[in-house]
């Protein structure tokens, strides 16, 4: 489950930039997940406390906000909108595992749900990133 490997990376980024901009104690960290990681957020959750405990952080897991960015797809050729979910009925459940790992395969598994066509963008929804880390 590379949910503790993400939880690994995350807890010890905000363990760097503690260290690098001298914060004692960290009040808040906000952490955004892109919808078409597919993350668990259960798993990541508990991965995330379970990791932070062999980090000397003033941290309080609680603290740790995750928040799910809903994906936005735009179809190249005829403009279209939508997201993962409004194709998850589509999708069998071993491309839909193939995405949780590598989001970008998203283009061999789906379409465009206007016109079918496979050549779309993933405007937003993709990836995990440390969006703030608030502390003294």
């Amino acid at each position: 489950m590379h949910e503790w490997a993400l939880a690994e990376s995350v807890i010890h980024t905000v363990g760097q930039e503690a260290e690098k901009n001298h914060l004692k104690k960290i009040e808040r960290v906000v952490v955004n997940v892109g919808e078409l990681q597919q993350i668990d957020m259960e798993i990541f959750r508990f991965a995330l406390d379970t990791v932070l405990g062999s980090y000397n952080l003033e941290l309080d897991p609680a603290n740790i906000l995750l928040q799910i960015e809903k994906s936005l797809l735009k179809c190249r050729v005829c403009g279209n909108e939508w997201s993962f979910s409004d194709t998850m009925e589509k999708i069998q459940n071993d491309e839909a595992e193939s995405i949780h790992f590598v989001p970008e395969v998203a283009h061999i598994f789906m379409r465009c749900t206007a016109c079918g066509s496979p050549d779309f963008d993933i405007i937003v929804g993709r990836g995990i990133w440390i969006e703030s880390i608030e502390g003294e």
